[in-house]
C-alpha cells in the first residue's frame, strides 16, 4: 500500500491525539469532570488559569468534561459501528452469494428501510424506552443498538456488490470444485477479500455514528448528567453562549476536528481502493 499523503498523515495524527488525550483524560487534568464549584462558575479560559478551557455554569472544568465526552462518544461510535458490521457484512455477503430471488427479497428490504426516516425512528425509540428515569447504562445500550441498527444498510449493499464480483473469480470456482460449502467460502474467501472496502466504509460509519450520537445528545435524548458527550456539552453551551461562548467553541472544535479527520481518512482509503481496483 502506498504511503499516506500529507493530508492523511495530518488527519491521522490529529485523530490519534484526540483519542489518546480522551483516553488519558483523568491523568491530564487535575479536576474530575463531575466536580462542582459554584465559586468558579463561567470562568473564562486562559493559560494562567487552572481551567485551560474555562468552566461551565456549575463551575465544572470544561477540558475534563470534553475529554470525558470524547471517551463516551468514541465508545458509542465504536460499538455502534461494530453492530452495523455484525449486521451488514453477513447480510450483504449472503445476498450476494445466493443472488436470485433471495437476493431480490433481501435488497428490497434494504430499500424499504432506506425509505424510513430512521433518525426520527431512533428519536422515537429513545424517547419511549429511555425516559428521564432511565439509567445511563440503559441509555448507552439503546444507543449502541439503535445507531448500529440504522447504520448497516450502506455496508450491506457494498459487501453484496463485492461478493457478486468475487464469486465469479477462479479461486472461488476452485474452492467449489474442492467441495467447499457456502459457509466456508463466505467466511474463508469472500468476506476476507472484502476487508479493504469494509475498513473504508467502517471509517466513514464511525464519523456518521459520532454525528448521530451528538445530535441525539444535543436534543437531550442521549447520555444524561453527570456523564456527558460532545453533543450534550453543545446543548449545555448553547444555553449560556451569550456570556460564555467557549462552552460551544471548544466541544464543537473537538467534534468538527474528529469528523473531518475521519472523513479525510475514509476518502483517502476510498481513493486507494479505486486505484487498486
Amino acid at each position: 500500500m502506498k504511503r499516506l499523503t500529507r493530508v492523511e498523515g495530518a488527519a491521522l495524527a490529529v485523530l490519534g491525539l484526540i483519542v489518546l488525550s480522551s483516553l488519558a483524560g483523568p491523568s491530564l487534568v487535575s479536576f474530575d469532570y463531575r466536580e462542582i464549584d459554584l465559586g468558579q462558575s463561567l470562568q473564562a479560559p486562559g493559560w494562567t488559569s487552572r481551567h485551560w478551557m474555562g468552566t461551565d455554569l456549575l463551575g465544572r472544568d470544561q477540558l475534563a468534561r470534553i475529554l470525558q465526552g470524547g471517551r463516551i462518544s468514541a465508545l458509542v461510535a465504536l460499538v455502534g459501528t461494530g453492530v452495523a458490521c455484525l449486521i451488514g457484512i453477513p447480510y450483504g455477503a449472503v445476498a450476494g452469494w445466493f443472488s436470485g430471488r433471495l437476493d431480490s427479497v433481501m435488497m428490497r428490504l434494504v430499500d424499504l428501510l432506506y425509505a424510513i426516516p430512521y433518525m426520527f425512528l431512533v428519536m422515537l425509540v429513545m424517547a419511549l424506552l429511555a425516559g428521564p428515569e432511565a439509567s445511563n447504562p440503559r441509555r448507552m445500550i439503546l444507543l449502541f443498538l439503535m445507531l448500529g441498527a440504522v447504520s448497516w444498510l450502506t455496508l450491506a449493499r457494498i459487501v453484496r456488490g463485492q461478493v457478486l464480483t468475487l464469486r465469479r473469480q477462479p479461486f472461488i470456482e476452485a474452492a467449489l470444485a474442492m467441495g467447499a460449502g457456502p459457509g466456508r467460502i463466505l467466511s474463508r474467501h469472500l468476506i476476507p477479500n472484502t476487508a479493504g472496502i469494509i475498513l473504508t466504509y467502517a471509517t466513514l460509519t464511525l464519523a456518521s455514528v459520532i454525528l448521530q450520537e451528538a445530535f441525539l445528545s444535543f436534543l437531550g435524548l442521549g447520555i444524561r448528567p453527570p456523564m456527558t458527550t460532545w453533543g450534550a456539552l453543545l446543548n449545555d453551551g448553547v444555553q449560556a453562549m451569550a456570556v460564555a461562548p467557549w462552552l460551544v467553541v471548544f466541544p464543537a472544535g473537538f467534534l468538527i476536528a474528529t469528523l473531518l479527520c475521519l472523513h479525510l481518512l475514509g476518502e483517502g482509503l476510498q481513493d486507494r481502493m479505486r486505484r487498486t481496483g
